[in-house]
């Protein structure tokens, strides 16, 4: 199959050698799981269950909320001994509600209802069951994937892609699961190409992965069998072809167009994760309760992947591997290039998180920022055709609205261009920081609108209000005129008869 060439890009040293050989095992189950009620884009899970009550595997816990949510599950049996914030997975170590579950060893499941041939359900009935299981994407992203669906069928699909891509360094939980679990995979693509009407299946794979490549492939042909032909395409190694509109422009020669969709070209990205947690999930009748993470790093013992119940502290993973063996210089949950920085070990993993990495100093290499050289070296670096230096000039001159003309929000935040700035320029923090800023600008903005809004229909009923009793005053003021005049008159007019009376008595 022809592969389009991709801009831009980096080749960082994997150092996937580190995790990539060992199987992937199971993690025994920790004393107590700390588990967040947000582990997706969009509004936190509405929680259902109270302090003290037991709890059973797979059992729902929270309810999503609102159209971008997911529900979230209990990833093993035992008893909830807290509700409330605990702290999560981000550089801040802010809290987040949070559920607190103390587990009691049985690992008991409840009661899971799978269908009897999941491939005779309506893409709908797919959708909804994809949504009831808490599936979200596996690759990092953590959007609801039933959302994807149901936009994709309505959008007319016509391509699938799978991404097997984790260019991410160290990142080898894919190439893992897909060596183990290849038919669950496969199986799991045919059922989200069976919901989205996709006439075309595409997965596209690093040419690093041979066995994860020879694995998908035997899958793929024993399935065709089966019906629908799933193509498993070798792509270049290379940083970002894991991005998703790397993987489309590279096996299809599309392009996602500014401020667009995948859906809008006819082509949906998943992750070979989600997958695998799809086909558990209608087969099986799973919640997505667990998910496969790398540890690896310089400071890990023992690196490796295992599987990993979600709501597991990492210091608990960490621990599985064999601790520290020497200082981490660094902690990071996903990948080094756009992981998330952590103070600490003690939050939790959940259903995005790919990888907990220690990283010693040598494999750091931090080193002082100094000024932009105009050298252009993260133009010829950026994947998506930016003017990093551009938007980083107009960030640094406090104009963040200004690098938006110069495609800010158009930026995938792959860190390419930070990657090789000669002068260690920290460009995809900035950039970062900025859209939170422009967002926070966005959201103030909304809320002055709001309140705008609001005091202006304050001031617009105050008005009504005042007209109404003005209104009212004059209907009372000429009621008690017409009354007074109809007196009057009644006064005149009898009057007047006793007046005729009287001359008719006199005469």
């Amino acid at each position: 199959m022809k592969l389009f060439k991709l801009r831009g890009g980096v080749h960082p040293e994997g150092r996937k050698d580190l995790s990539a050989e060992p199987p992937i095992r199971v993690l025994p189950l920790p004393q107590r799981l700390y588990v967040p009620l947000q582990q997706h884009i969009g509004a936190p899970a509405r929680h259902l269950v109270t302090v003290g009550e037991k709890v059973k595997k797979g059992q729902l816990l929270a309810a999503g909320q609102g159209a971008v949510s997911a529900p979230v599950h209990a990833p093993t049996s035992g008893r909830v001994v807290a509700i409330g914030d605990f702290p999560g997975p981000h550089p801040s170590g802010l809290p987040m509600p949070t559920l607190t579950i103390e587990t009691d060893g049985e690992d008991v499941w409840d009661d899971l209802q799978a269908p009897a041939d999941p491939f005779a359900l309506t893409p709908a009935e797919v959708a909804a069951r994809v949504a009831a299981a808490g599936i979200v994407g596996l690759g990092g992203a953590a959007f609801p994937a039933a959302v994807k669906l149901n936009l994709s069928r309505n959008s007319e699909v016509h391509t699938l892609i799978m991404n097997g891509g984790e260019c991410e360094p160290y990142l080898t939980c894919d190439d893992r699961l897909m060596q183990e679990r290849a038919p669950q995979i496969v199986e799991g693509i045919r059922l989200i190409a069976h919901a989205t009407g996709a006439r075309e299946i595409l997965v596209g794979i690093e040419d690093n992965k041979p066995e994860a490549l020879a694995a998908m492939i035997t899958a793929s042909t024993t399935a065709a069998a089966a019906g629908g032909a799933v193509k498993v395409i070798a792509v270049p190694a290379m940083y970002p072809m894991g991005s998703e509109k790397q993987m489309i422009q590279v096996l299809t020669g599309l392009e996602v167009p500014a401020g667009g969709r995948a859906a809008d070209i006819g082509v949906l990205v998943h992750n070979v994760g989600t997958a695998y947690a799809v086909q558990q999930a209608l087969r099986l009748g799973r919640p997505l309760i667990s998910r496969i993470v790398t540890v690896s790093g310089g400071a890990i013992t023992a690196p490796g992947n295992l599987e990993v119940l979600v709501g597991t502290l990492a210091a608990d993973v960490v621990r599985a591997c064999g601790g520290l063996r020497a200082e981490a210089a660094r902690l990071v949950l996903g990948g080094p290039m756009m992981g998330t920085q952590l103070s600490s070990l003690e939050v939790p993993l959940v259903k995005g998180s790919g990888g907990v990495l220690a990283l010693t100093g040598k494999e750091v290499e931090a080193s002082s920022p100094g000024p932009c050289i105009r050298c252009s070296s993260c133009v010829r670096a950026c994947p998506m055709g930016l003017l990093p230096l551009e938007m980083a000039a107009r960030i640094r001159a406090g104009d963040p609205a200004g690098s938006v003309d110069w495609g800010l929000k158009d930026c995938i935040a792959c860190g390419s261009c930070s990657y090789v700035c000669p002068s260690h320029i920290p460009l995809v923090h900035w950039f970062n920081h900025a859209k939170g800023d422009l967002a926070a600008r966005e959201r103030l903005k909304m809320k002055n609108e709001a309140t705008k809004k609001l005091a202006d229909e304050r001031s617009e009923r105050m008005a009504r209000i005042v007209r109404e009793r003005e209104e009212a005053a004059r209907l009372r003021a000429a009621r008690k005129a017409a009354a007074d005049a109809a007196k009057k008159a009644t006064a005149e007019a009898a009057a007047a008869a006793a007046k005729q009376k009287l001359e008719e008595v006199t005469a």
